[in-house]
């Protein structure tokens, strides 16, 4: 059954792979297949439509912008299997990645690249980048969810809606990883295979501009969820540069007797700056863990509401039985 998933495939510029990807996907039972196009200036749009897919052109640019309108305005099933157009994920997988919405056990699931890559499908560089990325997600976050740049994702609609989604590039999937830790939308991991590009097929990846964008993603998310490590890292890197200077300072006062005054002003600055930001982080990450007690507070109360209230619904309690009883023994008598 597939009548409750849409395949959602951003595209622009894969004229090579998109009318194979799309086919893919319906050769295993999928029907409700959405591309939403960026603007390419080649092919994609018209080897997609014979290819069998719906096609939208988004308003406006980016992945980002693509993926939150298309579940905003173009999809009306309960899931969404979101991948790349590029040929590099299977829809053999698809079952996989989508029995876990199924079962209520999850909403949000992320496909594992790396459980079966292909020696080819990423560089060398690419490879250090996803490594140091996933490791300073799992510091900051406190959540290992294997492979946070993944493409191939599946969701529900409503666990989508719940998430603050801004990023309109490729810090997508770096914010829709975010987003799930902060608002504890349920996800799990799930090994899939990742292929390399076909031949003709160029990437829209640029790691260094790209690479720079999606760690500055984690970094600044970090100050919601764990602002410890937002401001003391901040903290530790202005203390540390005024410690340094401060050492060459006085080094060059007591060995040369050469003063540094503007240097030791700054080095002064850095110091103070550092304990300053590190106390802050500290202020910070208790206002977060009491906030976060508080929801958790309030959730149990409205869950212990619900029940009640389902319980008044239901109809008269024994309680309120007896009360009647007595009710009635104590009425007065008729007149006679």
């Amino acid at each position: 059954m597939t009548d409750d998933v849409c395949v959602l495939l951003p595209t622009y510029d894969e004229t090579a792979t998109v009318a194979d990807v799309v086919t893919d996907f319906r050769d295993h039972g999928f029907t409700n297949i959405l591309v939403i196009d960026g603007g390419s200036t080649d092919d994609t749009r018209e080897r997609a439509r014979d290819a069998g897919a719906r096609v939208e052109i988004q308003s406006g640019s980016g992945k980002g912008q693509a993926i939150r309108e298309a579940v905003r305005e173009h999809i009306n099933t309960n899931y969404v299997l979101m991948a790349d157009a590029d040929g590099t994920y299977r829809a053999s997988d698809a079952d996989a990645m989508l029995e876990p919405l199924r079962s209520g056990t999850v909403e949000h699931v992320i496909g594992d690249r790396f459980a079966d890559m292909h020696d080819d499908a990423m560089t060398g560089l690419n490879r250090v980048g996803n490594t140091i990325f996933n490791g300073l997600f799992s510091l900051i976050h406190r959540e290992d969810f294997g492979d946070i740049l993944s493409g191939y994702r599946a969701f529900t609609v409503d666990s989508f809606k719940r998430l603050r989604l801004s990023a309109d590039g490729f810090g997508i999937e770096t914010e829709l990883a975010v987003e799930c830790a902060r608002h504890g939308v349920r996800t799990t991991v799930v090994p899939i295979t990742y292929l390399p590009r076909p031949d003709g097929s160029n990437t829209n990846l640029h790691p260094v501009r790209d690479g720079g964008i999606i760690l500055m993603a984690i970094y600044r998310q970090a100050k919601t969820s764990n602002p410890l490590f937002y401001f003391g890292s901040a903290g530790a890197v202005s203390g540390i540069a005024g410690v340094l200077v401060a050492a060459y300072v006085g080094y060059d006062w007591f060995v040369n007797g050469i003063p540094h005054n503007v240097l030791a002003i700054v080095a002064g600055v850095g110091i103070i700056l550092g304990v300053q930001l590190l106390i802050f982080g500290v202020l910070s990450d208790l206002l977060v863990t009491l906030h976060g007690e508080t929801l958790d507070r309030v959730e149990a109360l409205e869950r212990e509401f619900d029940s009640t209230s389902a319980g008044t619904a239901d109809g008269p309690t024994a309680d309120d039985a007896a009360d009647a009883s007595e009710g009635e023994e104590r009425a007065d008598p008729p007149e006679q």
